[in-house]
């Protein structure tokens, strides 16, 4: 079992999703590196010579797309904060609550659209492949935005906004009704003085499978969740093979996410970060470039001079 694997399983069985792991003393000083470099024409040289390359993306990128992040200061629906309403718990006692919140941010991502960033990702991954070269991304966002601007090889590792799942029979569907209920129309209003609707469960989504009509969930990792492992799995092959890792937008914090880049780079692969400051992974990585991810990126990705194209 490779060193990836091995801290993977370890970390996704002790950690639940948004959770911080600590990293081990001995485990911290091997991954820990010189100062990064900011030398975009040392990066384009790299990035012209990599041929499978790992794109792990995280809130930062949507953010520059207007989506709501719902952390740090002012990071509310409502009077709650998202960690209070995605959890398992919070979704028993009040299903309603959480539709509302969950039925807000559909209907906000209706008015969203993809970034330069998310479309120089894109744009990349249908150009290399023309070359023999894989572009895969890894996302810790359920908004879809990598999908609407074009991205194929896509690993949504926290799930999506666009799909329920039955907590009944388990089925799993796409789901880009709006509203997704009659019953949500027009309801989760984000002013803090608005007032919960208490819509009844029989009127929150539904299973369309025959025979089921069972209650509808969000297909999204929640708070004390853990991770799909088949998705986790399809991550490790994927991070087993690549030769170039990109960090796009995240923070570097939550786990087990937090801790793909740097296995990568212990195994001395480059890794570059596009973020707008420092991360505490920040000076494990060969290379890092801060400012907003639509401005670094595209040059980044941009065509390579030595790119022969047929």
């Amino acid at each position: 079992m490779s060193l990836f694997q091995f801290t993977a399983r370890r970390l996704v069985s002790q950690a639940r999703c948004g959770l911080k792991a600590a990293v081990p003393k001995k485990q911290k000083f091997c991954l820990e590196m010189a100062r990064p470099s900011s030398n975009m024409a040392d990066f384009r040289e790299v990035f012209a010579k990599a041929k499978h390359i790992a794109i792990i993306t995280g809130a930062g990128v949507s953010a520059e797309s207007g989506v709501p992040t719902f952390r740090g200061a002012g990071g509310f629906w409502r009077k709650w904060q998202a960690q209070e309403l995605a959890t398992p718990e919070a979704f028993a006692q009040n299903p309603s609550r959480v539709w509302e919140f969950y039925h807000y941010r559909r209907e906000v991502m209706l008015s969203k659209h993809p970034n330069p960033a998310h479309v120089a990702i894109a744009e990349c991954e249908r150009r290399l492949s023309k070359q023999g070269r894989s572009v895969v991304v890894i996302t810790q966002n359920i908004d879809e935005l990598h999908r609407k601007a074009g991205t194929k090889h896509l690993l949504e590792i926290h799930g999506s906004l666009f799909k329920t799942r039955c907590t009944n029979c388990g089925n799993v569907a796409a789901n880009y009704k709006s509203p997704i209920c009659p019953a949500l129309a027009g309801k989760g209003a984000p002013d803090p003085e608005a007032e919960d609707t208490a819509i009844p469960v029989e009127d929150l989504p539904q299973c369309e499978e025959d025979g089921c009509n069972g209650l509808l969930r969000p297909h999204v990792v929640w708070f004390g969740e853990t991770l799909d492992p088949d998705i986790l799995t399809e991550v490790e092959k994927e991070l087993e093979i690549c030769d170039l890792c990109l960090v796009v937008g995240t923070s570097s914090v939550v786990y087990p996410a937090a801790m793909f880049a740097p296995q990568v780079s212990a195994r001395g692969v480059p890794v570059a970060e596009f973020n707008m400051e420092a991360t505490p992974a920040t000076n494990r990585f060969r290379f890092h470039f801060a400012g907003p991810c639509g401005t670094t990126l595209p040059p980044a990705l941009a065509r390579h001079q030595t790119e022969i194209i047929s």
